[in-house]
């Protein structure tokens, strides 16, 4: 059996980045991360656009506003010291109506109350940054910017294997048992006796929180995030990160532009039901995530509460030319013919028994285990300040 002081459940950046603050702060410490799949950043951390968010739209005092600011400044750092690429393009929140601008004002204010560097913009200011959006308002946050998610946890899992810390994949875990001094761990590739265990799961959150014996707060219920590409020929129409301005009676963004790292420019997401939490195609289908979700109360209310939003987001899924209007409110030069299939991505969303989205991070803990029960975007972007919270919550295990 194997034995060691932390042992940590997952190998995307919330994992890979409390492995590495931990192994900072406690290089005696012998560091374990067991990741099922057989490589780092395979599902969200691996699949996302690569945004590093400013914390405009993020209600004051969450755990995702504080993060966030602190978090996007310690992995502009990181990036520096590590050769990561990362580009600080800007972004602009754009309103195409006067509803819209209407309620630029509150996000406005919002970001000021989170400390972000933004401005309101006049229509003649927005063509100067984005000549072909339809806008008549925007915010500009300049501070915005992207990254090479992937190559930041390549560089985490390396820093932290420095030390003592050590990497296995294809490690799914099977079982967890508290016992006397310790959590034994059941794993694919063997067992391992830790001290203290970190989950940090995404789509499995819940699952690994109801593994080892407790009752989640919230299930996990995944949305498949549907993706185009601009074709080489139309990237001019896009030159930094647009966004509409957020529809409060809806859970979602809706559809915008990302300028990506490597290069080019995505479109989307369109947000559905996941048939799978990890199938990322159209017709993946596990019967056992989809019977949880379609029987669960939560998503029935949220399903109830938000039928027409949802009926669009399926109905562009399955139409490309509805998808296209959707994108031609911000830029309408936007043709069928720009655009490619992209790689999709599936959010892990935790979801209350109430059909509430939970819209901040969750932590549930025991004596020798904690959870992360729930790490929504900007998760990526915080992670090194996340790792920091996860090894606080475990100095004061460690100092008893």
């Amino acid at each position: 059996m194997l034995h060691c002081d932390v042992a940590i459940i997952g190998g995307g950046i919330v994992g890979l980045a409390t492995a590495w603050r931990l192994t900072q702060r406690h290089p005696d410490l012998s560091v374990f991360v067991f990741e099922k799949e057989d490589r780092i950043a395979a599902h969200q951390t691996g699949r996302n656009s690569g945004v590093l968010h400013s914390g405009i739209y993020y209600r004051p005092g969450t755990l995702r506003a504080t993060n966030c600011r602190t978090g996007k400044l310690a992995m502009e750092e990181f990036c520096r010291q590590e050769d990561v690429p990362f580009d600080m393009c800007g972004k602009v929140i754009v309103a195409v109506n006067e509803e819209e601008s209407g309620r630029l004002d509150g996000i406005y204010e919002r970001g000021q109350q989170n400390g972000v560097k933004c401005e309101l913009i006049d229509e003649t200011r927005l063509k100067e940054l984005e000549p072909h959006t339809a806008g008549i308002r925007a915010i500009h946050v300049p501070e915005a910017g992207i990254v090479d998610y992937p190559a930041v946890c390549d560089r985490l899992a390396k820093r932290f294997q420095e030390g003592s810390g050590r990497l296995f994949l294809k490690a799914a875990l099977t079982g967890i048992k508290s016992e006397r001094g310790g959590v034994v761990l059941n794993t694919k590739v063997g067992d391992c006796k830790a001290k203290y265990v970190v989950t940090c799961g995404g789509l499995q959150a819940d699952r690994l929180i109801s593994l080892s014996g407790i009752q989640p707060e919230a299930p996990i219920v995944p949305f498949r995030g549907e993706f185009f590409t601009l074709r080489p020929e139309a990237e001019h129409l896009c030159r930094t990160l647009i966004y509409p301005v957020p529809d409060p009676r809806f859970p979602f963004l809706g559809v915008h532009f990302t300028k990506l790292i490597h290069g080019g420019v995505e479109c989307g997401p369109n947000a559905v039901l996941a048939m799978a939490r990890e199938g990322y195609g159209k017709f993946d289908v596990s019967f056992r995530d989809l019977a949880a979700a379609l029987t669960y109360s939560g998503f029935l209310r949220l399903a109830a509460a938000n039928w027409s939003a949802g009926l669009g987001e399926m109905w562009r899924s399955w139409n490309k030319s509805a998808f296209v209007r959707a994108l031609q409110r911000l830029v309408p030069a936007i043709k069928s013919e720009d655009l490619t299939p992209a790689p999709c991505g599936i959010r892990a969303q935790a979801l209350g028994r109430d059909g509430k989205l939970l819209d901040d991070f969750v932590f549930q803990e025991t004596e020798r285990i904690v959870h992360v029960g729930n790490a929504p975007s900007p998760a990526a972007t915080a992670a090194l300040n996340i790792g920091d919270l996860i090894v606080d919550r475990l100095d004061k295990r460690l100092s008893s």
